[in-house]
């Protein structure tokens, strides 16, 4: 099956990040993924289709997304942008740049769970963007390093204290990664569902592994999660399906009844729904031959 391109950025071990600005008519890179941690700024760009891990959207006018993964799949591919003259932003800087040590100090903690997050990609709303556009606006251009860490620096505050809050783009099931700032309770159910995903799963079973009753369970759960039990259990398999898709040669019936779903038109159906695209053409997005550049 396919693998996706792994970049070796052109960072330097004596900088602290690498930045580059470019303006451009067509977006040709292919589907990569890489070490570095990546805040990506576009503009003009509206009609780019933006993937990252298993979320496909089309995106508008401004797009930022930060990605704190190395193994998350990302691309963004010309789709219906008819634009000539885009301009992109792309930061790169290491995940050892802040120390664990650093990132759990008063100070840094809204940019540790910015990070935290970020590993499965998070797309931030306009409100969040136009507050910090003037410093993304110059910073490529500072000629003053030290300045220009200190903007940089600025950038990752505000976004982490911005008050519309950005985006979880990828499925934790795609991305293999937990969301670690969850009570307790809501990881027990979250590993259990992890576990059983292929089976069925009832709403009793949940709230006795937890000690609730069902209804105090699913009011606790959408509370807490944002989502009904049914959606995000819909949403676990889809994740585990695309992973297959991306990762395996089985067929997409097999991924369908292999990732609990019962119903092959109901699979393709929701997945459509949810991915913009149909199983076989997320699948078609990741034929790509592994490549080191």
């Amino acid at each position: 099956m396919s693998d996706v391109l792994t970049e070796i950025t052109p960072l330097s071990e004596k900088d602290c990040f690498y930045i580059v600005e470019r303006h451009k008519s067509e977006f040709t890179y292919p589907l990569h993924q890489h070490r570095e941690y990546e805040l990506n700024f576009i503009e003009r760009a509206s009609g780019v289709r933006r993937i990252v891990g298993d979320s496909v959207e089309e995106i508008g006018d401004y797009d930022l997304v930060l990605i704190c993964s190395e193994n998350l799949e990302h691309v963004w591919e010309q789709g219906s942008c008819n634009s000539k003259d885009v301009r992109e932003i792309t930061i790169q800087f290491s995940p050892n740049l802040f120390s664990e040590g650093l990132l759990s100090k008063n100070q840094f903690a809204t940019i540790n769970q910015m990070f935290r997050r970020a590993d499965h990609g998070l797309s931030f709303p306009l409100g969040a963007i136009m507050k910090v556009y003037g410093i993304l606006d110059t910073l490529a251009s500072e000629k003053e390093r030290f300045m220009q860490f200190l903007k940089f620096l600025e950038i990752m505050y505000e976004l982490s204290v911005s008050k519309e809050t950005p985006r979880v783009l990828a499925s934790s099931s795609f991305a293999h990664a937990a969301r670690s700032t969850e009570s307790r309770r809501v990881k027990k159910v979250k590993q259990y569902i992890n576990d059983h995903y292929t089976e069925i799963i009832r709403l009793s079973d949940l709230a006795e592994l937890v000690g609730m009753t069902p209804a105090a369970f699913s009011r606790f759960f959408k509370l807490r999660t944002g989502k009904t039990l049914s959606e995000y259990i819909i949403d676990i398999r889809l994740g585990f399906a695309s992973r297959e898709l991306v990762d395996t040669t089985r067929n997409i019936s097999e991924i369908c009844y292999g990732c609990g779903f019962n119903n092959l038109s109901n699979f393709n159906r929701i997945f459509k729904a949810k991915r913009g695209v149909s199983p076989r053409e997320f699948r078609e997005m990741f034929r790509k031959n592994k490549v080191v550049v």
